[in-house]
């Protein structure tokens, strides 16, 4: 059978309607709202071929038909338009992420996360770049005020972490240079795992006249550098759910708030970062995750200077209005690696 241009024109007003409204859609629907120029007696064998060639769905407790996975995906695919955002989306994005210098990055992630969230109305997840693996590029001491110097560790994955060091009396700009010097020579291009008691005791002797600084460096950079496993995920606006009628089914609204609790699962929907420059779409059973083949996901790489730090995206209901949602991520993710490569640059 074959997908002809009327076919595309029913199967579009079928999708749109259905994210629209979440409502089982008929043929009197189709064609009383979407001007298609042919009868409800001809939308209607249509729709039984669209339905026989597995684009649209039959649900039993009506007479209208949904959506499937295959529709979802050929929409997605080839009939979809981006929703342009308006001007105080635009405005909230560019101004929601402030980029601080003393911010920190996955500070920064998670404030893209809660603005994603807000403005697709969805559940947001985020993968954060991981410290595990990370080693040292960069390390600078700067002085906040007469008793305290910040302590800022650069990674080579583009992660940013700051400590501020108490000290009893100030220390001028050359010293603050000088140990900046020491750091950087004893501890550039090292992992956490390599920074060892030889290293440690070599640090220590360089520091011998400025043992306040060895003894805030030191836990300040286990601190920073250790105790995270694998990258963090983040999940924002889970209850967004609810503003979808489909899930005010009990059963369904607990399945969904277990996958989104589960960081494993999250984990692994999140993906890998080979897709660095395009937006990555699974519907509903392309998701391997058993409790998200009723889900879409919609997931893009954030990066520092072309370098993948980590992906963020959505959840939701196969519905989702895909047109928006994309627009949406697109221009968070832009901003976000703006920010970062700001960021970055302010610490070089």
């Amino acid at each position: 059978m074959e997908m002809d241009e009327r076919k595309i024109k029913i199967l579009q007003a079928i999708i749109t309607d259905y994210i629209n409204n979440g409502e089982p859609v008929g043929s009197r629907t189709i064609a009383k709202k979407y001007d298609l120029g042919i009868s409800s007696a001809t939308i209607r064998n249509e729709m039984s071929d669209l339905e026989e060639m597995g684009y649209i769905e039959h649900i039993h407790t009506s007479s209208g038909r949904k959506p499937s996975d295959k529709g979802y995906r050929l929409y997605v695919d080839r009939l979809m338009e981006l929703t342009k955002l308006s001007s105080e989306e635009e405005y909230m994005i560019k101004n929601h992420l402030i980029n601080a210098a003393l911010y920190e990055v996955d500070k920064i992630v998670k404030q893209a996360t809660q603005m994603l969230s807000l403005l697709t109305n969805l559940t947001s997840i985020v993968k954060a770049p991981s410290v595990q693996k990370s080693c040292i590029k960069y390390i600078q001491l700067m002085n906040l005020d007469f008793i305290s110097i910040l302590f800022v560790i650069i990674t080579d994955s583009g992660i940013i972490k700051n400590n501020v060091i108490k000290v009893s009396k100030p220390i001028g700009i050359a010293t603050i240079e000088k140990l900046t010097n020491i750091l950087n020579f004893r501890l550039g291009r090292l992992t956490i795992e390599q920074i060892n008691l030889e290293v440690i005791n070599n640090l220590k002797s360089d520091l011998a006249s400025y043992e306040e600084i060895f003894a805030g460096i030191i836990p300040a950079l286990y601190d920073s550098l250790s105790g995270v496993e694998s990258s963090e995920v983040y999940i924002q606006g889970a209850a967004n759910i609810f503003n979808y009628p489909e899930y005010n089914n009990i059963t369904k609204a607990r399945e969904f708030l277990v996958l989104v609790d589960n960081k494993e699962s999250i984990n692994s929907l999140l993906g890998t970062y080979d897709n660095i420059s395009n937006i990555t779409i699974k519907i509903g059973g392309e998701n391997f995750v058993e409790c998200a083949r009723e889900c879409s996901i919609i997931t893009a790489v954030y990066s520092a200077s072309g370098v993948p730090l980590g992906s963020i995206g959505v959840i939701g209901p196969t519905r989702i209005p895909y047109g928006k949602v994309i627009s949406v991520l697109t221009g968070v993710v832009k901003e976000l690696n703006d920010n970062i490569a700001q960021i970055y640059d302010d610490h070089k």
